[in-house]
């Protein structure tokens, strides 16, 4: 069984009367309504427009994972986290089947949330460096993380017709933080091709010719900067294509460029 909105899940901003999107006209229209942030993440937590994503992330938290059998999965899709007015906008690709779709936040409860936890802990991002529960007291600081995708893919590959139904969420999510964002980083190419058609539909003006994704890089953007990262995937991680420093680095300038941790103590 899945997590039901309005039951007590540490995080869910939904109740048994959020409106419910359930194609992708619908997600259009609720995403372009959506008046603040936690109407928004209320809304992408109960959104049920792709039925192969439905189908598979619901599977999955009836069939759990063994090391899990006994922890009640959250089985919906994943809004963003972190303060609702954030200087830093971390954008992803999609939840993890046992992890952020097992406990209902963004890369929590799983080997890449190891990584990149501990390093915004280290850039002085996040209260703590661990996030294995919706309930363990983790806060982010002056920084929200957004996933490109809101559900768990099979394969952790969504189609092009998925990403492009889930869409809406993240350019509304945009629109309503960008007055504060001062550095986008975006982890791995998927997040990277998918970031600027959503910047475009958010009125944002980005240049005509995008660069192709490459860890570092830095685009500007609307008196703003899109940076550039691999992906905390174990891919990387295990391979040393991503190590600690390279990823400190791309964090440390995002917090440079968003006034230092001073400013996003604040």
């Amino acid at each position: 069984m899945v997590v039901r909105p309005g039951t007590g899940w540490p995080g869910d901003r939904a109740t048994s009367r959020t409106a419910v999107a359930r194609d992708a006209a619908a997600v259009r229209s609720l995403a372009g309504s959506a008046s603040a942030v936690s109407v928004l993440s209320a809304r992408v937590s109960v959104c049920r427009a792709c039925p192969r994503l439905v189908a598979w992330r619901e599977e999955i938290a009836r069939t759990k994972r063994r090391a899990f059998a006994d922890q009640e999965y959250w089985g919906r899709p994943v809004p963003g986290f972190g303060v609702d007015r954030p200087a830093i906008v971390i954008v992803g690709l999609a939840p993890a089947a046992h992890g952020a779709n097992r406990t209902g936040r963004n890369f929590t409860g799983d080997r890449s949330g190891q990584w990149l936890y501990a390093a915004l802990h280290r850039c002085g991002l996040a209260n703590q460096p661990t996030a294995v529960a919706a309930d363990d007291g983790l806060e982010l600081i002056g920084t929200r993380i957004v996933a490109s995708v809101r559900c768990a893919p099979p394969a952790n590959r969504p189609t092009p017709e998925e990403r492009d139904t889930c869409r809406p969420w993240l350019v509304r999510e945009l629109r309503l933080v960008w007055p504060d964002v001062r550095a986008v980083v975006v982890l791995g190419g998927f997040a990277w091709a998918n970031l600027w058609p959503a910047l475009r539909m958010s009125g944002i003006s980005v240049p005509d010719r995008v660069p192709p994704f490459t860890h570092g890089l830095e685009v500007p953007v609307d008196g703003r900067t899109v940076l550039g990262c691999y992906h905390v995937s174990q891919q990387n991680t295990f391979t040393g294509r991503l190590t600690e420093p390279m990823l400190d680095a791309v964090l440390g300038r995002a917090v440079m460029l968003a006034g230092g941790r001073s400013a996003l103590a604040v």
